[in-house]
This record gives C-alpha cells, structure tokens and sequence, in this order.
C-alpha cells in the first residue's frame, strides 16, 4: 500500500504541489499580472484583464494536464517515503501534515 494515497492527500497535499509547481512555471504570468495590479491600483480589475487572462490560461493548463498530475503525485510519494523512512521532512510541508489522518 505504498502507492495508496489517503483523501487529503489526494485532494489537498498534491494540488498544493501542483499550485506550486505552476506558479513557478507561470512565473513571467504571475509576475506581468503583479506588475500591472501595482501599476493600475483599485482600477487593476479593469486594466489587468489580459494579464489575468494569461496567468489563468497557464495556471490552467497544468492544472488540467494529467502528465503534470502523475509527475507531482510521484514528487509527493517520493517525499512521502523518504519521512518514513528517516522521520525527517525533506520540504517544509511535510512538516504541516496533521497527525490525526
């Protein structure tokens, strides 16, 4: 049962590997989209449209790949088995898993 992976994990600890991961694969998005929401202020809903679009357009495209998926989900097991075996964590989420799963 190496390989079965609980709710939370499935649900909450992977996709946050995912948001991760895109946020830093769409990181020329994320920074045109801040660049223009410091730029524009309460108007940025207005004016940052295109920026938000980009950003949503590559966030989303990973998000919906499952290739992206398998390769976090890989990242998460391997993390996963390495604490078990040294009851160390190797990347600080880890550290915020709840005992109570």
């Amino acid at each position: 049962s190496e390989q079965h992976l609980r709710h939370v994990e499935k649900d909450v600890l992977i996709p946050k590997i995912m948001r991760e991961k895109a946020r830093e694969r769409c990181s020329e998005q994320v920074q045109d989209f801040t660049k223009c929401c410091k730029e524009s202020g309460m108007l940025m809903v207005v004016k940052c449209r295109k920026e938000n679009s980009a950003l949503k357009e590559c966030l989303t495209s990973y998000y919906t790949d499952p290739a992206f998926y398998e390769e976090c989900k890989m990242e998460y097991l391997k993390e996963r088995e390495e604490f078990r075996k040294t009851g160390i964590p190797t990347k600080k989420r880890l550290q915020k898993l709840p005992t109570s799963m």
